[in-house]
């Protein structure tokens, strides 16, 4: 090979080195850069000239510095290749992300692998640091994952109420029936209907109707905690349980439900609806066999309070 055509295939893999679509970094032991490319040029602001022969971490002070050390020297260690990918960190430089499709993430994600460079006796002398932009990818799979998470929720979901749907009352309360099973714990089951509703749709319309569903639902929401879960579990009926929870602290958040929705006033054309609700509660007990049961003591309370008057609760008695 002449001497010219060596000197033509150097600038030919300089050239392609300093214009390719990926960055490279070339480091020795000491972590000093001897080989910085036009793409960490361009992103990171700093000319291969003035991060010559420097440490690294000297110009960038904020990447993970201990992490980074480590992963590069199992790579001399080891005399193996080291990935690292963006759903694990999201970048090592914290370069911009100027792409116009992916506009909505500040940050470049990446990929980078680290490749060891022996030297011509066979010694592992510098390291490969190549970073890959993967914004692209990075950002549509983030925004399917969202979508996807969306779609989950809303299947999960009433429209109408925001509260759980009965498929997914369903599922809940037969998960917490078998932790209280196996850990023998305790949780009460609320049931709520609105009282004389089918009266609301008749006199008012459904449009009404919706909106007294909305507000009794908005109660329940304000009612319970961040461990317990309810749904509407019908029509204008609701269920809830409270979870860790007996049947006289249960009674206490069916008194803050009567008096909270008693006192709300939904507004169609200009007329004020008040309604009422009536609560039949049921503390878990061992007896119960199934979650069919428990969900059967709770309706039982919840007809009782019906036939009583309505606008009260009721406590499933097991002893009669």
């Amino acid at each position: 090979m002449s001497d010219q055509h060596a000197l033509n295939e150097f600038h030919w893999i300089m050239d392609m080195i300093q214009t390719i679509d990926a960055g490279l970094v070339v480091l020795d032991k000491d972590f000093k850069v001897q080989l910085w490319n036009g793409f960490m040029s361009n992103h990171s602001g700093l000319s291969s000239r003035s991060v010559q022969n420097s440490v690294l971490f000297e110009h960038f002070p904020e990447l993970p510095e201990n992490w980074l050390r480590s992963k590069i020297e199992s790579v001399f260690l080891l005399k193996n290749n080291a990935f690292t990918s963006w759903e694990l960190r999201p970048y090592i430089f914290r370069f911009n992300n100027y792409r116009p499709v992916t506009g909505i993430s500040e940050f470049m994600y990446q990929n980078m692998t680290i490749l060891p460079l022996a030297s011509l006796t066979g010694e592992i002398t510098h390291v490969s640091l190549i970073i890959y932009d993967v914004t692209d990818i990075a950002i549509n799979r983030i925004q399917l994952d969202k979508a996807n998470e969306k779609l989950a929720h809303l299947s999960q979901t009433d429209t109408l109420t925001k509260l759980n749907n009965r498929h997914r009352w369903n599922y809940l309360c037969d998960s917490e029936f078998k932790r209280i099973k196996r850990y023998n714990g305790l949780s009460t089951m609320l049931m709520l209907d609105i009282d004389h509703f089918k009266l609301v749709n008749d006199n008012y319309g459904h449009v009404a109707g919706d909106k007294v569903i909305a507000a009794v639902a908005d109660a329940i929401h304000q009612n319970c905690r961040e461990t317990d879960f309810s749904a509407r579990y019908g029509g204008e009926e609701f269920a809830i349980c409270l979870t860790n929870t007996d049947a006289k602290d249960a009674i206490t958040v069916a008194d803050r439900l009567l008096k909270d929705v008693a006192k709300q006033l939904v507004i169609e054309d200009k007329q004020q609806i008040q309604v009422t609700i009536s609560i039949g509660i049921a503390e878990f007990n061992p007896q119960v066999s199934d979650v069919s049961s428990w969900t059967k003591n709770a309706d039982t309370a919840l007809y009782l309070s019906k036939d009583s008057g309505r606008n009260q609760y009721q406590v499933f008695d097991y002893k009669n």
